[in-house]
């Protein structure tokens, strides 16, 4: 509810439309015994039971209209409620970054089906839930006034309904959460299937893994017959027990009749008002499963956007100056020892510097502070006599460019891809740097097709190095931008490297000393400690 502000008046005006609907049942329920109780037992003709008639005419016709409205306006409060979230969610997602989030499979899956799902809860069970707080008692104060027994027995009986709903629900929860919790499983495993499919064909190993594939499927499967299994019987449960709290309610009123110490009319009425207060109810009962799955969904959704944010910074970065890890501990939530234990070292400006390490070492964890994906633990990053952390986080990345190891190719083509390092670049500017990063034959308007299918490893390799081109920041960050390339490609990265290092500070990040022959400085890590600083071995 604290994300959903924004349907608080369409919520508002549905269980206000809800009530008014309940009231419109009262006066169809009161209208339709005065004209039984005028025909058939008072021998009236039906011209005498005209108004009657076109009362119960007029409340049915204003129920059925303020129920369409009713469901109208509730969609519009789920659309409402989940466009915001949506929006909310990627935002969150933007704003922490890569380093935070527990992969994109599960992310994938909330934002895709988990926002979805809460359509159901804003769209029909929360109007529902206050419904069924609400319409029983609109219609038990208006019995009272009619019967004060069959009130006692309203209020007695009703109560039964959500005890049994809350006893079915705590297997409901369990349920759910299993089956919330294989979806997830079951999304992110068919992602890493869909995304290596390659590997596994060369290896022979995709029936192992389609096999892994159909067993999740199927835990998925017995999950969901689990949660609907529970549901028919919670449906049952209430049926029966609304039946029952019903005919209690008949047969109070048919042995007053029969004392003649109630009168018909009002007997009539009230056994017809008997089902309608509990109907809201058993419909809570029924929404509650609908929705459920939502609700799991919310504990995902939440769970990204409770996420606390780094402090943004206030301190506009104008210039690049000497960068100075100083006693640095980073340490992720996740894992048990930390990324780097007590780092300290200078990287100056106009330099070229290389992170060198095994798999493990701390590499990444470098970059991460310095693109401002997360903080220090404890000790500091320094930018010249500034604290990174104080930096404006935009303005700051605004100096960087970024050559990953595998750049992400989107969907588009070659000069749009470019484009990515600095929108506003020229077509001249673009065609320039895919010149400077050795793909002046690839064609600028190719259609490069999704996740980049189209072009080579390498040729998304230099797309990466012609996004830095036309980014022009003083500072590059390059992730093993020659790593699994044939010799020839590595040496021409290399030479495009050697252009985008005049007059930048550059970091490079590789895997094998050898690599690091070009740097001025080479950082050596290992299980996240300084090993030591030197020159590369040339």
């Amino acid at each position: 509810m604290r994300y959903g502000r924004v349907s608080r008046p369409y919520l508002i005006s549905t269980v206000a439309l809800g009530v008014l609907a309940a009231a419109a049942v009262v006066a169809q329920a009161l209208a339709l015994a005065k004209v039984v109780t005028a025909v058939f037992l008072d021998g009236a003709d039906l011209s005498a039971a005209t108004g009657p008639m076109l009362s119960f005419a007029l409340a049915v016709l204003a129920r059925a209209a303020l129920t369409w409205i009713r469901s109208a306006v509730a969609q519009q409060a789920a659309t409402t409620v989940t466009s915001a979230l949506r929006k909310q969610f990627a935002a969150k997602l933007l704003r922490v970054g890569p380093a935070r989030l527990g992969g994109a499979g599960p992310a994938a899956i909330t934002i895709e089906q988990g926002i979805d799902a809460l359509d159901p809860f804003f769209a029909r069970y929360l109007p529902q839930l206050a419904l069924g707080a609400l319409v029983p008692l609109v219609i038990v104060v208006w019995v009272v006034r009619l019967d004060w027994v069959s009130a006692v027995v309203f209020l007695v009986t009703v109560p039964l309904i959500p005890l049994f709903m809350v006893l079915i629900g705590t297997l409901v929860d369990r349920r759910t959460s299993r089956r919330w919790v294989a979806l997830q499983k079951l999304g992110g495993y068919f992602l890493d299937v869909l995304e290596g499919i390659a590997t596994l064909k060369v290896f022979g190993r995709a029936g192992e893994r389609l096999s892994t594939v159909r067993s999740i499927s199927e835990r998925y499967r017995e999950e969901t017959m689990g949660t609907l299994r529970i549901a028919f019987l919670s449906a049952l449960v209430l049926e029966l027990l609304a039946a029952i709290s019903t005919a209690l309610v008949a047969v109070t009123i048919g042995l007053r009749l029969l004392a003649g110490t109630l009168g018909f009319e009002f007997g009539l009425g009230i056994l017809m008002l008997a089902p309608e207060v509990y109907l809201p109810l058993r419909r809570v009962g029924t929404e509650f499963h609908a929705a459920k799955e939502g609700i799991e969904a919310a504990r995902s959704i939440f769970g990204v956007l409770d996420i606390p944010e780094m402090p943004p910074g206030t301190v506009r970065a104008h210039h690049l100056a000497a960068i100075r890890f100083d006693n640095v501990t980073l340490k992720y939530p996740e894992r048990d020892g930390p990324a780097l234990d007590r780092v300290s070292f200078t990287i100056e400006p106009g330099t070229r510097s290389a992170i060198v390490g095994s798999s493990g070492s701390g590499k990444t964890s470098v970059v991460s502070l310095l693109m401002r994906f997360v903080e220090p633990s404890s000790g500091c990053v320094r930018v010249g006599s500034s604290d990174l952390g104080e930096l404006d986080a935009d303005e700051w990345r605004k100096l960087i460019a970024w050559v990953p190891q595998d750049p992400t190719v989107f969907a588009g083509t070659v000069r749009d891809n470019v484009r990515f390092g600095r929108s506003g670049a020229s077509d001249a500017e673009v065609e320039e740097a895919l010149r400077l990063a050795g793909l002046d034959g690839l064609d600028p308007d190719l259609e490069v097709g999704e996740r980049g299918v189209l072009v080579s490893a390498g040729q998304r390799r230099r797309l990466g190095l012609a996004r830095a081109f036309v980014r022009d920041a003083p500072l590059l960050l390059a992730d093993e931008p020659t790593a699994n390339l044939d010799s020839d490609t590595q040496e021409g990265i290399r030479a495009s490297l050697g252009l985008l290092a005049e007059r930048r500070t550059v970091v490079t990040v590789v895997h094998r000393p050898i690599l690091a022959a070009d740097a001025d400085v080479v950082i050596h890590l290992e299980a996240g400690r300084l090993v030591e600083i030197g020159r590369p071995r040339r």
